[in-house]
């Protein structure tokens, strides 16, 4: 028969071994998490603008209360039109900056004259709301220099963005940070 002090050392010594592998165990989930972390910090979320359709899920479907998503002039792409389609109401009553004219719902793109008859088309990012209507417009009859792009210095980069799973085209991707924008490029010739 064991001696009854020999029993404490065993008990003790499993007690200590399933501390020490708790430990371990609680170390290693630690640092798989860590790393889940600093993965999430070398990726976001982004749109591909070439997959986009300008839905409307960007405005509604973020769990911030002011989306995330906002439109983007890429001025590369830009024809400078009198007449854009992503400013102006399809058929407007005149070429002017009226809100009756304006396909935007809140205002948040500046038309300016540069010189008869081109415009410079700039976005107030404080006022968009990222709808996608100036994108849609600029789409169907422009070039396509409107984008919706998700903005860094909002967005949560959640690991389920609720605008990607929302997403009817599947225009959400995950990103390098150090490169985070994805912006449409005029064809080759065109």
């Amino acid at each position: 028969m064991a001696d009854p002090k020999e029993r404490i050392d065993r008990r003790e010594f499993v007690a200590d071994g399933l501390r020490v592998a708790g430990a371990i165990g609680l170390a290693g989930m630690g640092s798989f998490l860590a790393g889940r972390r600093g993965q999430a910090g070398k990726l976001v979320w982004q749109i591909d603008p070439a997959k986009c359709i300008a839905c409307g899920n960007c405005a509604t479907r973020c769990v911030l209360d002011e989306s995330a998503v906002k439109c983007v002039q890429n001025f590369a792409m830009c024809g400078y039109c009198d007449l854009c389609t992503g400013y102006f109401e399809p058929n407007p009553i005149a070429l002017t900056t009226g809100a009756e004219n304006q396909l935007c719902p809140t205002g948040a793109i500046v038309r300016a004259l540069i010189e008869e008859p081109y415009h410079e088309y700039t976005i107030d990012e404080k006022l968009c709301i990222g709808c996608g209507k100036c994108v849609k417009g600029c789409t169907a009859f422009g070039n396509g220099s409107l984008q919706l792009q998700v903005r860094h210095d909002r967005c949560l980069n959640c690991n389920e963005c609720s605008i990607a799973l929302a997403c009817p085209s599947r225009a959400f991707a995950r990103v390098r940070a150090g490169d985070p924008y994805m912006l449409k490029h005029r064809n080759p010739g065109g």
